[in-house]
């Protein structure tokens, strides 16, 4: 019997759904305003495909929605985008922020994949990631033509292979350091390039917010994403290693908000939550216990900041509630009221 399409969705796969319908109602918004003012060719047909992709997302998760009978996101509509707005971001940040996205799209849909069930709904995540792979192969591609790609520190190979013999491999808070692992050095890097995209980003959206408390918690943000490529900057530096090249010239002086309130927050917020389960992966492999505790440091920041965020957004009425499981508790005392 096929039950491919006749079994329920779990919890997990709607969840997966929903949270990309969000997602990707974002994205709309905001490459349909990008290529308003997108100069340069190579990086406007990244754009174009993009949001064909994110529009072609949309329309199937609402097929799959509509099946089950459960409401649809209202996400991010029309009315969140303003793509006549002046110019905030240059071409080649658009360029880089599309690089991280792609990089996200793949662990998310990674993610979604392993924990659906239901066939027709593993087949349209796996289709997600090979197409959020094609994007992430064009656009590192284009990066690398346009000379806009920071690589990441090289290893020079050792002569012969070696097993850890002392504990002192370990050291972080007192005696000699041993170098960074290649591992270390990757989740560094792209941690680095994650919040180089936050500060740009919050550069960008504090310049034409029109709520002064976001505009505060967005410059509180900045000022918190700024002394972490500090911290990890610091660490490279010891290290004498390359760091990423920071991006915040790419922001242009225009103040006129090209996006609702909502979508801004939305951005930061979300940006924010990622950064704290990359964090988490890096903790979980990082041997020197100097740059453990440094995550746990730098995690529990972000994590009051996001809490401070999804404050903010229910006093607004921004904070589109998730798919929830059924209150048992109400429906009980609801029962012993007849």
């Amino acid at each position: 019997m096929d039950t491919k399409e006749t079994l329920p969705l779990t919890a997990p796969e709607i969840s997966s759904l929903w949270t990309q319908y969000i997602f990707d109602s974002m994205s709309v918004c905001f490459f349909r305003y990008a290529i308003e003012h997108i100069e340069d060719k190579d990086i406007l047909i990244l754009y174009q495909d993009s949001l064909y992709l994110s529009e072609k997302h949309m329309k199937k998760i609402k097929g799959f929605l509509k099946k089950e009978k459960y409401p649809i996101p209202k996400g991010f509509t029309e009315e969140d985008v303003n793509v006549k707005a002046p110019r905030l971001f240059q071409d080649p940040f658009y360029l880089f922020y599309l690089y991280i996205m792609a990089l996200q799209g793949l662990t998310s849909y990674g993610v979604s994949v392993s924990t659906s069930i239901r066939g027709d709904v593993r087949k349209y995540f796996k289709d997600c990631n090979t197409e959020a792979m094609n994007l992430y192969d064009k656009t590192i591609e284009t990066m690398l033509i346009k000379g806009l790609f920071s690589r990441p520190p090289v290893l020079t190979p050792p002569d012969s292979i070696d097993f850890v013999t002392h504990q002192s491999f370990l050291t972080g808070w007192f005696g000699e350091r041993r170098p960074l692992t290649g591992q270390e050095i990757s989740d560094i890097t792209f941690n680095l390039n994650k919040m180089h995209m936050h500060v740009v980003l919050k550069l960008g959206f504090s310049q034409v917010s029109k709520s002064e408390r976001l505009r505060k918690y967005i410059n509180r943000g900045m000022k918190i994403s700024s002394k972490h490529i500090r911290e990890f900057e610091d660490i490279f530096h010891e290290e004498k290693l390359n760091v990423p090249i920071s991006w915040q010239a790419n922001v242009t002086d225009s103040t006129e908000a090209p996006f609702s309130d909502k979508l801004m927050m939305y951005q930061v917020q979300l940006s924010t939550q990622i950064a704290i389960a990359f964090y988490g992966a890096a903790l979980s492999v990082s041997g020197r216990r100097d740059l453990a505790l440094k995550y746990v440091y730098l995690t529990t920041e972000l994590a009051r900041y996001v809490e401070d965020g999804a404050n903010l957004m229910i006093d607004k009425g921004w904070l589109e509630q998730p798919p929830l499981a059924a209150d048992r508790r109400k429906l009980i005392k609801a029962n012993k009221g007849k």
